[in-house]
């Protein structure tokens, strides 16, 4: 089946064609036909496209909405010089990422009028992400006619944290009435590695016993608990600014930190909301930048900010890592993922320095030599195994919409 594949955002469409089935999905032989990226929609545009076996495309035009933008990918996966389709029609399923499912979609979902509506419901919930994940949708249907859709959630993984991991500090009454509890994000990446995971182990995802934790490291960066396939607990919360140090957001604070600064520097709701998701987490730290490259590079050169903001950065996902072990009384197996996760070898190895205790460590060799390749990095032995593992949402995404499509229950 060839599924197209949707993540829409506020001014961007990010699209891949996948090529997916049971057998191929089974023999990982299920791999994209061609992928591209519209950005800065509303403006002046960039195309990026590229597909196997054909050059590749980078195009600047007018594109004011959503709907031109996805016409325009569908037109360069079917132009003849570039694209990888005769027409349209051979564009059996879309799957669209969805950021916020809410407490009502626990896996991902065939979209029907009822769906729609469950997630503008949850618009409230992410307001920055679900609008345009809806654009997306409503532009797909429009222009692909009878083609199925399906959306596949970031927080659905997340729904089956116990209430003890979900349940914040605060009035019951506020969780009753307003949804304040964690949900978690990046469920797709962690459902993914996981999977994945298992399958390096020699064991089923679903085995009872299997305990892993999977970090999802890029601009935005979260951890995950996973017993059995089913996620236990994770560090972003209520909204994706909870937990690590990430490329421009706080992560972790006292709440009582954002009060007193919005009263010393007078800063309103939005300003306060601006300063702890663009301006903090390894930009704010480092002053330098929120790309972990060029802060290993400004740290290598002996630059002090960089190196603390590093240092934090490490810091606080070795705490998790440890926190997570309790969670789960132990772990069988850690993952790195995300772009940082898969080629920083410095960030790996100073995040689980003096984790030995637990079980976690990495071999200096095996470490050193993951860049960006799927692999282990543990040492011979080690009763936690450590492994870096490229996660591939967009996959997850299309082999989820072939299941739902083809009448089977997720993966």
């Amino acid at each position: 089946m060839k599924v197209l594949v949707l993540n829409c955002g506020s001014s961007s469409v990010k699209f891949q064609l996948v090529e997916t089935d049971e057998a191929l999905a089974a023999a990982g032989k299920d791999h994209a036909l061609a992928k591209g990226l519209v950005e800065n929609i509303g403006g002046a545009a960039m195309l990026r496209y590229e597909a196997e076996g054909k050059r590749p495309v980078r195009e600047t035009e007018e594109i004011l909405e959503h709907k031109i933008a996805v016409e325009r990918a569908l037109g360069l996966l079917t132009r003849g010089d570039v694209g990888v389709l005769r027409d349209r029609g051979e564009i059996e399923a879309v799957g669209h990422r969805v950021v916020h499912g809410g407490e009502r979609f626990k896996t991902s979902v065939r979209i029907d009028d009822e769906v729609l509506d469950g997630i503008e419901d949850c618009f409230e919930l992410a307001p920055l992400h679900n609008p345009p994940n809806v654009k997306g949708y409503r532009a797909a249907r429009d222009l692909l006619g009878a083609a199925p859709h399906v959306a596949v959630f970031d927080t659905s993984f997340h729904q089956t944290m116990p209430p003890e991991a979900f349940l914040y500090g605060l009035p019951y009454v506020l969780y009753q009435r307003h949804g304040i509890r964690r949900y978690g994000f990046h469920g797709t990446s962690h459902r993914f590695v996981s999977q994945r995971l298992a399958h390096l182990l020699g064991r089923t995802p679903d085995d009872p016993g299997l305990r892993l934790v999977t970090c999802h490291l890029g601009n935005g960066c979260s951890v995950a608990a996973i017993r059995g396939g089913r996620s236990q607990d994770t560090s972003m919360g209520f909204t994706p600014l909870e937990g690590l140090v990430m490329g421009t957001r706080s992560g972790d604070l006292d709440p009582a930190i954002v009060l007193h600064v919005m009263g010393k520097e007078e800063l309103g709701v939005g300003e306060a909301n601006a300063l702890l998701n663009k301006h903090s987490g390894l930009l704010g730290l480092s002053g330098v930048s929120n790309d972990m490259r060029t802060l290993l590079a400004a740290d290598a050169e002996g630059n002090e900010r960089a190196r603390a903001a590093v240092d934090v950065f490490c810091y606080r996902l070795r705490k998790y890592l440890a926190a997570y072990v309790g969670v789960l009384g132990g772990a069988d197996a850690v993952a790195f993922a995300g772009g940082i996760g898969e080629n920083a070898p410095a960030v790996r190895a100073r995040s689980v320095r003096g984790l030995d205790a637990v079980g976690i460590a990495v071999d200096p060799k095996r470490n050193e030599s993951a860049r960006g390749t799927e692999g282990e990095i543990s040492p011979e032995g080690a009763s936690a195994r450590v492994f870096v593992v490229p996660t591939n949402e967009e996959l997850l995404i299309a082999r989820d919409t072939y299941r739902i499509v083809a009448g089977l229950p997720p993966a």
